[in-house]
């Protein structure tokens, strides 16, 4: 077994979950990521905690196959008691997330996936209440995915994953004090993205590696009714299996009153017809992980990546919802990434703190 596999193992157990004697975890992992699993199991087994394999066939990221066969078959859904009864009993949950064929769930229709995910509301709720982490298992579909070797996407995902997670959040502090304190944000990219939000009042957390490995992103949630303005998302958009290019969205009031995508624009229609919130922002996000330093397909690197802003329609986490604050809620939360490298700034009242990808406090920022 590769050593990395042992070392990210490690990172899950002792970092992002903080496992602790006796803790009851489940782990929703497809066959593919056997290896790190095992590797999981062991550390668990070490530490006095008690695994249990789980996968949804609502979800079609962590077991594809699976959840096409059942998808593709079915007319509703119901949120499903059992599964939910083990959320409610677990103390913490792992997701990771690897793919045979990335593209095995691109001919379920988009309304089917909405349906499911809609289902499956109550049990993420449930799971977000809990200790819970986020990772991704190198495998060749991703590699392919990303247009690259499987070994070069084994040092990718290694290098971006086993790393100093204490220096990465000493980096991005500066941020998060920045966005703590602000009131209104402006970001402007080219000349089709020129959006403001609120963030009066909410809070900015700091990703290290916890909840999502890698980590390298500072996140917050704007106040749903202060987005106003026009974005173009000029990376692309993978969501459950087809690709959206070119997505594009004009917020009046909060709410994304006009939308369009280049390619596969049936799925974007679909993603904010979910429900209301769906057609909300419910995330800010600005990455900060240097390490990644390419576009792979994979929201859970490609958001982290520097130079980058995203936003994401749909449910607001609670814990970036300050007191007294509405929460945006939705069975939706899906990301969405602009480039900020070239003809780009982030203002925060009236302050430009990011132009061209260069934050203020790194060197080469020109105000």
């Amino acid at each position: 077994m590769d050593p990395r596999i042992r070392e990210h193992a490690e990172i899950v157990v002792d970092h992002s979950l903080d496992v602790e004697a006796g803790d009851e975890v489940v782990v929703a992992a497809p066959a593919v990521a056997d290896d790190l699993v095992v590797a999981f199991y062991e550390l668990l087994a070490d530490a006095g905690a008690y695994p249990v394999a789980a996968t949804s066939p609502l979800e079609g990221r962590t077991s594809p196959r699976t959840a096409r066969a059942f998808l593709r078959n079915r007319e509703s859904f119901d949120t499903p008691g059992h599964h939910r009864a083990l959320f409610e009993a677990a103390d913490a949950f792992l997701i990771v997330r690897a793919f045979e064929n990335a593209a095995e769930v691109g001919d379920v229709p988009p309304e089917t996936m909405t349906a499911a995910s809609q289902a499956n509301r109550p049990i993420q709720e449930e799971r977000l209440s809990k200790r819970w982490c986020l990772t991704q298992f190198p495998a060749a579909g991703n590699a392919q995915l990303a247009g690259m070797s499987t070994e070069a996407y084994e040092n990718f995902v290694w290098d971006a994953v086993v790393r100093d997670w204490d220096a990465q959040r000493e980096h991005q502090a500066g941020m998060v004090e920045i966005l703590d304190a602000a009131d209104e944000v402006r970001i402007v990219s080219g000349d089709e993205t020129d959006v403001r939000m609120s963030l009066a009042g909410n809070v900015t957390l700091n990703d290290y590696g916890e909840k999502n490995l890698p980590g390298g992103e500072v996140f917050t949630a704007p106040v749903p009714d202060s987005v106003e303005g026009a974005v173009l998302f000029d990376l692309p958009l993978y969501h459950n299996g087809r690709e959206v290019e070119d997505a594009y969205l004009e917020f009046d009031g909060g709410e994304v009153v006009s939308h369009s995508a280049s390619k596969n624009e049936d799925v974007l229609t679909a993603i904010l017809d979910t429900d209301d919130g769906a057609r909300r922002l419910g995330e800010l996000g600005i990455g900060m992980n240097r390490g990644i330093d390419r576009f792979t397909y994979n929201m859970l690197f490609d958001e982290k990546m520097g130079d980058t802003v995203h936003m994401a329609v749909g449910s607001a986490y609670a814990e970036t919802v300050g007191e007294g604050n509405e929460r945006n809620e939705s069975a939706m939360h899906v990301d969405m990434i602009v480039d900020m490298a070239d003809e780009s700034s982030i203002e925060v009242d009236g302050e430009v703190v990011q132009r061209n990808g260069t934050f203020r406090f790194e060197d080469g920022f020109e105000g």
